[in-house]
């Protein structure tokens, strides 16, 4: 321990202007640290076999008695065997973890959202996450600190009373379930990433699997499955004649480019001229903008090549269907008001379902052929894993019959057994 230095008053540590260190007396090992602009106390100690010195605070702002009974206390620390300096920084991280465990939900939901923008694919993806998380989460999780958040708090987001489609008000999980069982996955995403980031611990509340499953019904056994609406296979024929006489209307020609080649909405109105190879009758649809983030192969018949032929090519954009302002695709509320127009009360993601039911009631394609039309991702990840063709050839024949039906005026379909 250091030895007792000469008791400083006040007065005579005030009259010090000698730079380093100057012992104070009063206290084994308190000194007054002076430099060039600065004066402050240090308490040096040995601990293990080392030297540690410990900052007090400034002088005078920590007066000399301060420094005093400061330095007293530590000595009494160190013979119990504790290092001021460890005990400081340990207090030091505690304060700064409860700081952290008090980051809200609506925080870290944000910060997720922002985190994992630019890895979805479709730009509606985070209007999704954001508009469910602030309709149903944060009037009930947004403002609590995301360290509190239990399976009470998830329930109560869960089972909270809303209104469904038929009007009538009931549980959220059970009368709007699709929209409920995608929140829970959401907040347990969010919920996950605050626990990497160490905002909390422990389990997640959020968790279906082994949890969650406890307290609510399955999916499956309350999920009211909203279909798109569809055109009946027998009307594609005069659908598509009318389509035909929408002279000048560029959207009908999306429309029908979209029918014939039984693709997505988004997948036709960001098409380019850079994926069209008139030349192979082939249209692929780069991964980026597959749903399954896969690259797809449609098929051109003759009907789809006399459209594209057809179409002007626009300076300034890449784009089969460019909106008008010539540069950006069109919206994805283009078909939706094209088929209001029309009198329809029917959605363009239902002619998916409709070139299905066709191909399953009038054809004898197999399944797997029509799937690999649609795109559809394989939902054995076993079936997947061995899949080595996507069909091609053979949807040739199918897409080729497809645009035959879609031109006559009945139900009559070529059946082309494989």
């Amino acid at each position: 321990m250091p030895k007792i230095a000469k008791r400083l008053t006040a007065l005579e540590v005030a009259s010090l202007k000698k730079k380093g260190l100057h012992a104070v007396g009063g206290e084994a090992g308190l000194y007054l640290r002076i430099a060039e602009a600065s004066r402050g106390w240090i308490y040096r100690f040995s601990m293990g076999g080392k030297r540690f010195d410990c900052g007090l605070g400034r002088y005078p702002t920590v007066s000399l008695e301060a420094a005093r009974a400061t330095a007293a206390a530590q000595h009494l620390k160190i013979r119990d065997g504790i290092n001021p300096i460890e005990e400081r920084a340990t207090k030091r991280a505690e304060k700064k973890l409860a700081v952290l465990k008090n980051k809200t939900f609506r925080e870290c939901a944000t910060l997720y959202v922002e985190a994992q923008r630019d890895g979805w694919r479709n730009p509606k993806h985070a209007k999704q996450w954001e508009s469910t998380l602030a309709t149903y989460a944060f009037p009930v999780l947004g403002g609590l600190p995301v360290s509190r958040i239990d399976t009470g708090l998830v329930l109560a987001v869960l089972q909270q009373k809303t209104q469904g489609r038929d009007e009538q008000s009931g549980e959220f999980w059970k009368v709007k379930n699709e929209t409920a069982s995608r929140l829970r996955g959401r907040i347990e995403a969010i919920l996950d990433w605050a626990s990497v980031r160490k905002y909390r611990t422990g389990d997640n509340p959020a968790r279906w699997s082994g949890h969650l499953e406890h307290e609510l019904p399955k999916p499956g056994k309350v999920q009211d499955v909203q279909h798109y609406k569809a055109l009946p296979y027998a009307e594609v024929g005069e659908f598509v004649r009318k389509l035909r006489s929408l002279d000048g209307v560029p959207s009908a020609k999306a429309l029908e480019f979209l029918i014939l080649t039984a693709a997505r909405s988004g997948e036709v109105r960001g098409a380019t001229w850079e994926e069209i190879d008139l030349e192979k009758k082939v249209w692929t649809v780069p991964a980026k903008r597959m749903k399954a983030g896969q690259a797809h192969r449609v098929p051109l018949s003759d009907a789809s090549l006399s459209l594209l032929r057809s179409l002007p090519r626009i300076e300034g954009t890449n784009l089969l269907f460019p909106s008008v302002k010539k540069n950006v695709a069109m919206s994805d509320m283009v078909f939706s008001q094209l088929l209001a127009r029309m009198g329809y009360d029917i959605t363009a993601h239902g002619f998916r379902s409709t070139f299905r039911k066709w191909g399953g009631e009038q054809t004898n394609y197999p399944r797997d052929v029509m799937e690999h039309a649609l795109a559809h991702k394989e939902p054995d990840p076993v079936v997947e894993a061995y899949s080595r063709t996507d069909l091609f050839k053979k949807r040739i024949r199918l897409m080729d019959d497809w645009a035959m039906f879609a031109e006559k005026n009945n139900a009559e379909a070529p059946c082309a057994p494989l």
